[in-house]
C-alpha cells in the first residue's frame, strides 16, 4: 500500500479532517492535502509527527509493512 493511501486511510478510521490531522503536526491543511495526493513527497519530520499523532511505527505508516506496531519510546 502507498503511504498516500495509509495516511488519509488512518485519517478517515479515525473520523478526523485534514484541517485537524495539519494542525496536529504543524502543517497548513493544503500542505497535508498534498501530502494524501502525493503531489509532494512528505518530509520525514511530518511523518515522524504523524507517526507519533497515529502512535504507529514508521515501516507501517509508510506502507512498507502492514504489522501495525506502536510507535517506539525512547
Amino acid at each position: 500500500m502507498e503511504y498516500t493511501q495509509r495516511i488519509r486511510n488512518l485519517r478517515e478510521d479515525n473520523d478526523y479532517n485534514q484541517t485537524f490531522v495539519a494542525k496536529a503536526i504543524h502543517v497548513a491543511q493544503t500542505t497535508y492535502s498534498d501530502y494524501e495526493k502525493g503531489k509532494v513527497r512528505m518530509p520525514i519530520e511530518s511523518a515522524i509527527a504523524l507517526a507519533k499523532f497515529y502512535n504507529v511505527d514508521l515501516n507501517f505508516l509508510m506502507g512498507i509493512s502492514d504489522i501495525r506496531n506502536e510507535f517506539p519510546k525512547k
